[in-house]
């Protein structure tokens, strides 16, 4: 799409992402990996996009991985909007992040909401993939409503289990939001499972049918979307619009 605009003369071009693919591999874990966040940048870049647009990077250096302007947005205002609105005891709700990579988000939900903070620690396994072999909590999360926030919900390995944890040191009800529904594997049976009342995503990605159940809810990203791309054709400050809370 963006050869076709280049070839038919456009002015510029904007690439919209709200889900940016491979964004989880933007660097080398292991001998022999790829990097593939920068050959997707590569990819859009040689296409001849001018700006890209995307939503809550799984790590904020894909920024610098081109070299014109990178619009970062993020879903939290939506996302706390609706938790304001939905969770009863709000005032008394705990923002728990679900290890130690998304405390920054966490901490920028709680402030929205003006709550207090906590984070799960865990130990993943060197040995496969996705499984964790041990978790705990850190904070006051008994007796009081909980958000497990994140980036993304993939295989739903890390928040089934942190919920998990949740419930047994005596929190209640929960909650799990997250900006994109990947819902990969047996995502939706362990998050059916889990002890969460409420499953609150956006639609940075397309949600089959089948993979949607009775604890999912699921919100527009396009009102954050809309408003950004308003500010970029009209020459004026994105990161205004978050009061610069875009910034990973």
């Amino acid at each position: 799409m963006i050869d076709a605009f280049k070839r038919a003369s456009a002015k510029r071009i904007t690439a919209v992402l709200p889900y940016y693919g491979y964004s989880r591999q933007d660097h080398k874990g292991l001998a022999r990996e790829p990097i593939s966040a920068k050959l997707v940048a590569d990819m859009i870049t040689t296409a001849g996009a001018d700006r890209v647009v995307s939503v809550d990077l799984h790590s904020g250096q894909i920024q610098g991985f081109v070299n014109f302007p990178f619009d970062h947005l993020t879903a939290l205002p939506i996302l706390a909007q609706y938790l304001q609105e939905q969770v009863p005891q709000v005032n008394d709700l705990a923002v728990v992040a679900p290890d130690a990579g998304r405390i920054k988000t966490a901490e920028r939900l709680s402030e929205q909401l003006h709550n207090e903070l906590a984070f799960l620690y865990k130990r993943r396994s060197r040995r496969e993939a996705h499984k964790i072999e041990e978790m705990g909590v850190l904070g006051d999360v008994d007796g009081r409503p909980c958000v497990l926030i994140d980036d993304m919900i993939d295989t739903a390995g890390t928040v089934a289990k942190g919920a998990a944890v949740l419930a047994q040191h005596g929190a209640g009800p929960i909650y799990v939001a997250a900006t994109h529904a990947v819902l990969s594997g047996k995502a939706v049976q362990s998050l059916e499972e889990a002890p969460v009342k409420e499953v609150v995503v956006t639609d940075t990605l397309p949600i089959p049918e089948e993979k949607r159940f009775a604890k999912l809810k699921v919100l527009s990203i396009a009102p954050i979307i809309a408003e950004a791309l308003r500010a970029v054709f009209e020459d004026t400050s994105v990161s205004e619009i978050f009061q610069g809370e875009n910034q990973p």
